[in-house]
């Protein structure tokens, strides 16, 4: 990992703390509480952006939450409402998001404008194809719009990550999940990232107009554990750009990278109330 460098931005906490929470949450007991909250802190390295040569590690504080409501959950899933609920196909409104890029701090996009912080919210479709006694397969598929957040703010694009995820036997203790995922971003939202207009050419960077269309993908395993009050989770993820409709952006330097995370929290309040089973 590299060396933690300060942000000079608002800190990115609530959209990377939802990815490690989507990772992976608590056990699941015979009646859980209604909520629990909790704090600890995060650490997570990851590419400025997918396609960037340079990477960053963000050392952060970490709210804990976990709420089991009948509609609004913030659970194993991640955050988000759930719209519909059958014996094999779900239906959430699901929230995702990217940190912020300082150009001035990446070789490839100086000159330019900063990438801003991205919220992502839409549908999330989920089938259960298959399932035993303690594992399932689900195919999933969230369709989110993106969002700047501050002065770059406004609509983004849309962003689809079709989705097959496997949740694993427990095993000492731990929680394992794997997740393997396609990528497809239209052109507004490509354009955020990977496009560099005249006035921001170079000899090394020439004027590059995206269009929109697949994205590559990923693969990502998380495991989680829960030790008394504790809760300890970690995640480790390769990103490819193979076949995305922009790799030949100047602005992509890298068409594969790896992302990690580690968190550590306290539980220290529950509910009384029972909430609903995971």
């Amino acid at each position: 990992m590299s060396l933690l460098k300060p942000s000079r931005f608002p800190s990115p906490l609530p959209l990377l703390a939802a990815t490690v929470l989507a990772a992976a949450t608590p056990a699941a007991l015979a009646a859980p509480p209604l909520w629990e909250l909790g704090a600890g802190a995060t650490v997570l390295h990851l590419p400025h952006y997918r396609g960037s040569d340079q990477t960053h590690t963000w050392t952060l504080p970490l709210p804990y939450a976990v709420y089991r409501g009948h509609v609004l959950r913030a659970d194993r899933e991640g955050a988000r409402a759930v719209l519909l609920q059958t014996d094999r196909l779900d239906v959430d409104l699901s929230l995702a998001g990217t940190p912020p890029t300082r150009s001035s701090d990446n070789t490839a996009r100086r000159g330019m404008a900063d990438l801003p912080t991205i919220v992502e919210l839409g549908p999330l479709v989920s089938w259960t194809a298959a399932r035993g006694d303690d594992w399932k397969l689900d195919l999933r598929l969230p369709v989110r719009a993106a969002l700047g957040l501050g002065s770059e703010g406004g609509f983004k694009g849309w962003v689809a990550t079709p989705q097959l995820r496997l949740s694993l036997p427990e095993a000492g203790g731990w929680r394992v999940g794997l997740t393997a995922a396609l990528t497809a971003q239209d052109r507004r939202y490509n354009e955020v990232f990977y496009k560099v207009s005249a006035d921001e050419a170079l000899p090394d960077r020439p004027a590059y107009q995206p269009g929109g269309g697949m994205a590559g993908g990923y693969l990502q395993a998380s495991a989680t554990r829960r030790i008394g009050r504790w809760w300890l989770a970690g995640f480790t993820r390769w990103d490819t750009l193979r076949g995305a409709s922009f790799d030949d952006s100047p602005l992509v330097r890298q068409r594969q990278h790896w992302s990690a995370g580690i968190a550590l929290a306290y539980v220290f309040a529950t509910s009384s109330r029972e909430g609903e089973a995971e």
